[in-house]
């Protein structure tokens, strides 16, 4: 079962981080949630290519999308490590993230996440993304 749906997710992007241009999530099942982002100029690098940048914002957004398919909302799990490989020009209009939780457990998440051009068959980029999850509040009191 989802825990985080479609509109709950574009809803807390929308809120969360206001001035940006927003990913629309378009999927979200439970280890699996796929983003779409309309590209404009902003996002392009000199040639039209989708910039590296915007598609690292795409693998990590996507990742944290995902976690949430599982976790239900938690704002504060955060990115601890993503590394991404370029595999051929990232040119048209539309692009979708995709991404999948190879594992998950009680600290660490990390997420397999491809990068089309929408209607590719073949991903333009390749990441994985590694996000720290937040310790429980029973957890963080059995330190003390």
């Amino acid at each position: 079962m989802t825990r985080f749906t479609v509109d709950e997710a574009n809803a807390f992007l929308t809120a969360s981080f206001k001035g940006r241009a927003q990913n629309q999530v378009i999927l979200m099942e439970p280890g699996r949630a796929i983003l779409r982002l309309e590209a404009d100029e902003t996002h392009l690098r000199p040639g039209g290519y989708i910039s590296g940048p915007t598609q690292m914002s795409l693998a990590d957004s996507v990742a944290y999308m995902a976690i949430m398919t599982i976790t239900g909302l938690e704002p504060m799990t955060v990115t601890s490590n993503l590394s991404i490989n370029f595999l051929r020009p990232c040119i048209g209009s539309a692009v979708l993230a995709e991404g999948k939780i190879m594992k998950i457990g009680q600290a660490l998440a990390v997420i397999d996440v491809d990068i089309r051009i929408e209607g590719a068959e073949k991903p333009s980029s390749h990441a994985v993304v590694t996000y720290a999850l937040p310790r429980k509040a029973a957890d963080a009191g059995a330190g003390a």
